[in-house]
């Protein structure tokens, strides 16, 4: 890879961007869904009590949407440390508004390591509330891709189901 690509975030690469981009645009990928479902020991979380971060799962007929940046290829050996707990670049077609480009996106697939998988959504939002780690805590992660979500014109009833679970029981 030599020219520039799009990367497709749609958890923290959407808000935390510790990389150079040349361009930012909303975008989608078709064919996935954004969940709670990953295990995040080295960010949200520890070795001994995972928090809780988005991954994609297939969902034919569904979109994804989020937030697309152009970069260079030479960006990705940072990108590949960040996104290291049981993540992978997987190539996608990525659509804006007004056209389509081949992109990149970091899944973290159902057989990975830390993957903790589908829960009933009170009990997800217990496991966010009381998990914390390096990069903060589990709730500001929710509540920070639920703030950009509204940012960008972007609903997403499994993010705002699990922020209102959280909110409800918070004293924030």
């Amino acid at each position: 890879m030599t020219d520039p690509t799009w990367l497709f975030g749609y958890g923290s690469l959407m808000w935390r961007q510790d990389f150079p981009y040349i361009d930012a645009r909303r975008a989608y990928i078709p064919g996935w869904t954004r969940r709670f479902w990953q295990g995040s020991h080295d960010h949200r979380g520890v070795q001994t009590d995972p928090g809780r971060v988005v991954t994609l799962i297939e969902a034919p007929g569904e979109r994804c949407y989020g937030r697309a940046f152009l970069i260079e290829p030479d960006i990705f050996e940072h990108l590949d440390h960040r996104e290291k707990n049981g993540y992978e670049r997987n190539t996608v077609a990525t659509f804006f508004d007004d056209a389509s480009a081949p992109g990149i996106v970091y899944v973290a697939a159902t057989s990975n390591f830390a993957f903790l998988g589908d829960a009933p959504l009170n009990e997800i939002a217990a496991h966010i509330k009381r998990c914390a780690g390096p990069s903060g805590t589990n709730i500001d992660y929710l509540l920070e891709l639920a703030r950009t979500l509204r940012q960008l014109d972007i609903s997403d009833p499994h993010v705002f189901e699990l922020e209102t679970l959280v909110l409800a029981t918070q004293n924030i």
